[in-house]
């Protein structure tokens, strides 16, 4: 090849190369899949009825809505975290829990404020757990995300487990540590409010 005119190619072929990485980063990023969806009385939507296709597990637990706000995993960390360290059933040892109060999330979905207020909470397995909000205020309840610093997992506690620190409250320190979570449901992806 011609000496003047490889440098003319490489002159021109430089933009491009220099462009590419920018095209391949202006790629719109895939949605994030949804942890948890509020249903009731939410008036902060973004999302319409239960889809008997999309939400199969939330159909076999008897789970149906009009309207939703569902919140991804970034959208729930998004939320200010508060830290609680209770002594947990599994190990008989105290470990440090991290993630928004459940009031936060309540509020993020536009949920109404009354103490009165009765709050389910759906695990993955199938259990349901029911408070007013009131309790769930006294109690300090939040969503955790993390143990120890790392994210929880699908298969273990997580992603997502309401909980709160049995450990503050005498009448609740007093039981045997399974009977203190009796309200606690690990791998929680749905809060009905109403």
């Amino acid at each position: 090849m011609h000496k003047r005119r490889f440098l003319q190619a490489v002159a021109c072929a430089a933009p491009l190369a220099t462009a590419l990485p920018h095209a391949q980063a202006a790629k719109p990023a895939a949605p994030a899949p949804v942890l948890l969806t509020v249903t009731g009385q939410v008036s902060k939507p973004n999302r319409g009825p239960l889809n008997k296709v999309v939400d199969q597990m939330m159909g076999k637990h008897g789970i149906a809505f009009d309207k939703a706000r569902a919140l991804t995993f970034s959208d729930v960390l998004a939320l200010p975290a508060t830290e609680i360290r209770p002594t947990l059933e599994y190990d008989g040892q105290r470990h440090t829990l991290r993630g928004p109060l459940l009031t936060r999330v309540l509020e993020a979905a536009g949920a109404p404020t009354a103490d009165t207020l009765r709050v389910g909470m759906r695990a993955v397995d199938g259990y349901n757990a029911e408070l007013s909000l009131g309790e769930l205020r006294r109690l300090g309840f939040i969503v955790a995300t993390h143990l120890d610093g790392q994210p929880m997992a699908l298969g273990g506690l997580g992603p997502l487990w309401a909980v709160y620190e049995p450990d503050r409250f005498p009448e609740l320190a007093s039981k045997p540590l399974p009977e203190r979570y009796a309200a606690c449901p690990w791998g929680v992806y749905a809060i009905h409010v109403g």
